[in-house]
């Protein structure tokens, strides 16, 4: 059974899951902002994935990132695997918007995350359509 790193519990949300991943959302009001991980113990790089799963993994990320860009109108989705902090293969998927207050440079280090409440959920959530394959 695979786990789910400790930081990305942390900052994360539960959102589903599918064969190959969990689904996450990040808590940070300040940004509409999705987290895919695949469901594999050790796996650093997408590269490591096998051919099949590369391109599921490919599938769900444009498929959310659709969603997401669909849902919140954002002006940029940006699309990114770090893993420089967190070793766990995990994929950002971040609506932008110009007017957002670290437009244009990237989320990461700027500013202090603002948590949503514990019964809380943002608004583009709700409103996002999952895989089927959940």
């Amino acid at each position: 059974m695979a786990t789910l790193h400790p930081r990305l519990a942390a900052d994360t949300r539960a959102l589903g899951e599918t064969e190959l991943c969990w689904l996450r959302w990040m808590n940070d009001r300040r940004f509409p902002w999705l987290i895919v991980v695949p469901k594999r113990d050790g796996l650093r790089e997408w590269h490591h994935l096998s051919l099949a799963e590369q391109q599921a993994l490919l599938l769900q990320v444009n498929g959310l990132a659709a969603e997401l860009e669909r849902v919140t109108g954002a002006d940029k989705i940006n699309i990114g695997a770090l893993g420089n902090l967190v070793p766990q293969l995990h994929i950002h998927i971040i609506a932008r918007f110009e007017a957002d207050a670290c437009w244009p440079g990237p989320v990461w280090g700027q500013g202090l995350p603002e948590p949503w409440a514990e019964e809380e959920r943002p608004v583009w959530l709700e409103a996002l359509t999952l895989p089927e394959s959940l």
